[in-house]
């Protein structure tokens, strides 16, 4: 996205995640923030996203939080006390955050930041004491130069979390940020989605791909970054990362959709997949 904007894919994802909250039972994410953060302000784009045609979609966003949280429970539990959100949005993570000692830093453009703080304002969500916010400029200021300045302490671990922004770097840009998380002490780690190559797509995941893309372009957002499994972790081991997890929507099913009354389910089409890397 440009800097001088806030993000349209940040927005869709809030909503699907508040849809979640309504239309599926139980949630595979427990976020009433995310309901309060949307309000009523956007019924067209809430219909849309309560639909079966997207139950995919939206069931992918909340598996892929809930996913990220449960990494991070691990964390805390060993010890770590800083959590950096990496392209924010509008996650929630930081208005209902359980660790009484867990430092929350988001990370995200300035203009992306004033929206958020604005909606914020607007729903009566406090700011916790615990948080902040790291208006970042990727034109003018480098991601650890940023978290200096933010106060994050770099000889301490820290988890990363760096949902829905991958797909639109590049892969400098992409680099980039590895370095820094694994410049991190030992015992840090990140988790992030990915977009997989589409060219090894089954033909129908094409199509859903094809569409997709079509859709974050038009925001203004498009797709530039793909890997398959492999390439991926490849990229991984050669920035120094020990331990490298991979995800894929079977095993989301396994953690969070078995056994559900209302069957809802990832389907098998692996357009995106998560990973967890630690220093």
């Amino acid at each position: 996205m440009e800097s001088g904007r806030a993000s349209k894919t940040a927005l869709g994802v809030a909503i699907r995640r508040a849809a979640h909250q309504m239309i599926d039972k139980p949630p595979v994410l427990d976020d009433p923030i995310a309901l309060r953060l949307v309000g009523d302000g956007y019924p067209r784009l809430m219909e849309r996203a309560m639909h079966s045609v997207g139950r995919d979609f939206r069931g992918f966003m909340a598996a892929r939080s809930r996913y990220t949280e449960d990494q991070l429970a691990e964390a805390v539990a060993c010890g770590v006390t800083q959590y950096v959100v990496l392209g924010a949005g509008l996650d929630t993570f930081a208005y209902r955050n359980p660790f009484s000692t867990l430092r929350v830093f988001e990370v995200d453009f300035p203009a992306t930041q004033v929206w958020k703080r604005a909606m914020l304002a607007q729903a009566a969500i406090a700011l916790p004491a615990n948080l902040v916010f790291v208006a970042l400029d990727f034109e003018h200021q480098t991601l650890a130069d940023g978290l200096v300045e933010a106060g994050l302490d770099f000889t301490k671990r820290a988890f990363f979390g760096w949902l829905g922004v991958v797909p639109y770097l590049t892969l400098d840009a992409f680099r980039a940020t590895l370095s820094v998380v694994a410049r991190m002490p030992v015992g840090s780690a990140v988790t992030f989605d990915y977009a997989v190559a589409p060219e090894t797509l089954s033909p129908i995941g094409r199509i859903a791909f094809d569409r997709l893309s079509e859709r974050v372009a038009a925001a203004g957002e498009p797709f530039r970054l793909f890997f398959t499994p492999e390439d991926l972790e490849a990229e991984l081991r050669r920035e120094g990362f020990k331990r490298v997890e991979q995800v894929d929507s079977g095993r989301l099913n396994d953690l969070y959709f078995n056994d559900r009354a209302d069957g809802l389910k990832l389907s098998p089409l692996g357009l995106g997949m998560l990973v967890t890397a630690g220093v």
